[in-house]
């Protein structure tokens, strides 16, 4: 078997299952398994993937185990020469899987974690995509809002080069190699854990790599970084990377209590961007069964008057995904958000920004709610 793609879902399941459905599509023609692991949520995310995906692995923990524990366990039963850890809220085009197999078979010495380029819901380029180690100082700045030196600026957006670290949010690798570096480390409940597994490849000598040329959908990119309690266990993961991989001195040491202790009191300087009351229309959909239920259709935006705000809903059913997520890439409007429906579904999901939460709409009740 080629890959094994590794899904870990806690309380997302619509989006989950346009998540499986573009993977269902990008590994059409490769040896593959999907295994989606769940830490107990208190939706009905297995019941939707045993009645919709019975062929898939499906793994069901008693509890939340996080993010790392719980991918490692699925990772022990995987049988892909590569692995793919892979968030739920991720939409690949049906070449992903396929261009970073042939990247990965080119480059085979000392090969070491793979990722690629990752938009929001907006089309909007996620700077967590590639990423320099954080040292002390670079963590302190990024607490007062100071990101430049955090994020792999010098690297050019659409470049194909070694980066120092990845997102967690899709991680390619050989499965030996996840081995030889035992997995996440999970002493790493949320946050860190991508940063940590990133910087002991490249200790061991593995070189990783930035994808810029391989676009996939991110929906919720940086939200979960909003609160204050968010904020903060995002810089104890920091305060447990320095503290094993950094030699202790008392410097560095009260820097980071002090930079530890400050963060849930210091507000994030990107807020989230205003939501507005939105018209809903289909592109391209054929127009019979949306006029039974009072929806519309057009053929371009630009049949959209101007000025006005429209959540234009992209129907899985007849775009593929690669169309999807070039359209999404290519088309910027600040009156025109995106929203997706999967195949054979009666709502639709998507976000507004980076800076928002996802949401799901049952357009037969149009009903909205906040999701992530």
């Amino acid at each position: 078997m080629k890959l094994s793609v590794v899904i870990l879902n806690y309380n997302v399941r619509y989006f989950l299952e346009l998540c499986v459905q573009s993977v269902q599509a990008a590994l059409k023609d490769i040896p593959s398994e999907i295994i989606i692991i769940d830490n107990n949520s208190l939706d009905d995310s297995c019941a939707m993937v045993k009645a919709k995906f019975p062929e898939l692995r499906l793994i069901e923990n008693k509890e939340n185990v996080g993010f790392s524990k719980a991918n490692n366990q699925a990772v022990r039963v995987a049988q892909g020469e590569y692995v793919c850890i892979l968030n739920p809220d991720i939409v690949v085009t049906e070449n992903t899987f396929q261009e970073l197999l042939q990247f990965s078979q080119k480059k085979p010495k000392k090969l070491g974690i793979i990722s690629c380029r990752l938009i929001d819901g907006s089309g909007q380029f996620l700077p967590e995509s590639k990423r320099n180690f954080p040292t002390v100082a670079v963590a302190f700045q990024k607490l007062i809002g100071l990101s430049r030196h955090y994020y792999a600026n010098q690297i050019e957006e659409f470049a194909e080069t070694e980066v120092e670290v990845l997102a967690g949010a899709l991680m390619f690798l050989k499965r030996s190699l996840y081995t030889t570096l035992n997995g996440f480390d999970e002493d790493f409940f949320m946050y860190g854990e991508d940063i940590d597994l990133s910087y002991r490849a490249c200790q061991l000598g593995y070189k990783n790599y930035y994808l810029g040329t391989t676009t996939v959908l991110h929906f919720k990119g940086e939200s979960t970084m909003k609160n204050t309690a968010q904020s903060k266990r995002f810089y104890e993961a920091m305060q447990l990377f320095y503290k094993k991989h950094l030699k202790a001195n008392i410097f560095i040491e009260v820097l980071v209590n002090i930079t530890s202790a400050l963060a849930p009191y210091i507000p994030n300087k990107r807020h989230p961007a205003k939501r507005h009351d939105k018209k809903f229309v289909f592109l391209k959909s054929p127009s019979k069964w949306l006029e039974n239920k009072n929806l519309a259709a057009v053929d371009s935006i630009k049949e959209l008057p101007e000025n006005t705000y429209f959540d234009v809903v992209l129907d899985l059913n007849y775009f593929d995904f690669q169309s999807v997520i070039e359209y999404v890439n290519t088309t910027k409007n600040k009156f025109i958000s995106h929203k997706f429906r999967p195949k054979n579904c009666s709502y639709f999901v998507g976000s507004d920004s980076s800076m928002q939460r996802g949401e799901v709409v049952h357009f037969d009740k149009f009903e909205s709610r906040s999701y992530f």
